[in-house]
């Protein structure tokens, strides 16, 4: 199971699954919002990530952020990194999690 830390959001971490044809099979949340979040995750469940992250990317709650849109960070995030992976580019040893700031040299 992935393990991705959100940022100003209620939740304090996500952990999700997905398949080899980017289907997201598992999604749990750590904290947060109880009610919204159980919506979420059989909203998001069996659907491919591509879908999930375009309907939750820039949605907004408290902090200019939230739960949705965290969520579609942690699989963007996964997305590169499968990409990384299959052109053979070393994984990234770093904690996974938001804001990640990567070197520009």
């Amino acid at each position: 199971m992935e393990a991705f830390r959100p940022q100003g959001t209620c939740s304090r971490q996500i952990l999700f699954e997905v398949d080899d044809s980017g289907i997201l099979t598992d999604l749990k949340f750590l904290g947060g919002c109880t009610g919204a979040l159980q919506a979420l995750v059989r909203f998001a469940v069996g659907r491919p990530i591509t879908e999930v992250i375009s309907i939750c990317d820039g949605i907004k709650c408290k902090n200019e952020t939230s739960c949705p849109e965290q969520l579609a960070i942690a699989l963007k995030e996964y997305m590169l990194q499968r990409q990384r992976e299959e052109m053979g580019l070393v994984e990234d040893t770093k904690p996974r999690g938001h804001p990640q700031i990567l070197p520009t040299h």
